[in-house]
């Protein structure tokens, strides 16, 4: 009998996995991975056999009762398993049916945190979350419920919701439904991480203008206080090349592609190099 570690990659980019992800990859025998992983990832380990298990929102995917059952079945045969999820396992990730499915084959397991889309979204944007004096509370929310049903909320400061990059129209009704102001700004972040992210900025009423620019990406919606330009919400300006020593602490500058529309930016983020997991510290596996 082997044992499962949730390993989380992070959003994007190969080299956003944390070092104990990375050394559990080094040792993994089986590897079953996200849709949204990267696929870069494989070189950290290349002596696995690796299981595509993805789940993508109005694609055929993967039945949950069916992952379980690999899970419980590769551990019952191999030393360890990895069960590679894209951004943090613990958000939105459907961990808990995986972890009862393991406790009640008697399989020990262990969670590798990870970064979350919300958390990268921030960065791609080069807009905190927290804002003090302004931004004291973040809620992270599924758009889309269980049954398919589209909901909003105004529980904090700031709101983020993941995969509703389908639906901005109809979340910006539901917004205003819930008591935002039209004039509430709003970041739209789609394949943050990647190096090909896109960032947009619109108040709630005007939400809808991003669902183009997004189409087919996997999206973060940021509303409030997390959304809005620096100086703005409370919030100091960070002075970023001291922080980093590496990028320029300027705005984001804009798209220059006509085709990306009149909101896009692209992320100061993105000429980072290099991308891939040749970036990650290599260190003996202990």
């Amino acid at each position: 009998m082997g044992r499962v570690l949730f390993v989380s990659a992070g959003p994007g980019a190969a080299d956003l996995i944390t070092l104990r992800g990375a050394r559990a990859l080094a040792q993994a025998e089986v590897v079953l991975f996200d849709a949204l992983t990267d696929p870069a990832l494989r070189e950290l380990a290349p002596q696995a056999r690796w299981l595509d298990v993805g789940k993508r929102g109005f694609c055929h995917s993967t039945k949950q009762t069916a992952i379980n059952a690999a899970l419980v079945r590769e551990a019952k045969t191999h030393a360890l398993v990895v069960r590679l999820k894209g951004g943090d396992a613990s958000v939105f990730g459907r961990l808990e049916e995986e972890l009862q499915a393991l406790a009640e084959a008697g399989i020990g397991y262990e969670i590798v945190p990870g970064v979350t889309a919300a958390i990268a979204a921030a960065a791609q944007t080069g807009r905190p979350l927290t804002r003090r004096g302004a931004g004291r509370s973040v809620a992270l929310t599924t758009a889309m419920t269980r049954e398919g049903e589209l909901q909003a909320a105004k529980s904090a400061d700031t709101e983020v919701f993941y995969m509703a990059g389908q639906q901005l129209a109809a979340l910006a009704r539901r917004l205003l439904a819930a008591g935002w102001a039209p004039d509430a700004p709003v970041s739209v972040v789609s394949r943050a991480g990647c190096a090909d992210a896109l960032a947009s900025e619109h108040e709630v009423a005007t939400l809808g203008a991003a669902s183009m620019l997004h189409r087919g990406r996997p999206t973060v919606v940021v509303v409030g206080a997390g959304a809005a330009p620096l100086g703005t919400a409370g919030a100091a300006v960070p002075d970023r090349a001291s922080a980093t020593g590496a990028l320029p602490a300027t705005a984001p500058e804009r798209a220059s592609d006509p085709g990306l529309g009149e909101y896009a930016t692209l992320s100061p983020s993105q000429d980072l190099e290099p991308r891939g997991p040749e970036a990650l510290a290599q260190t003996p596996n202990v």
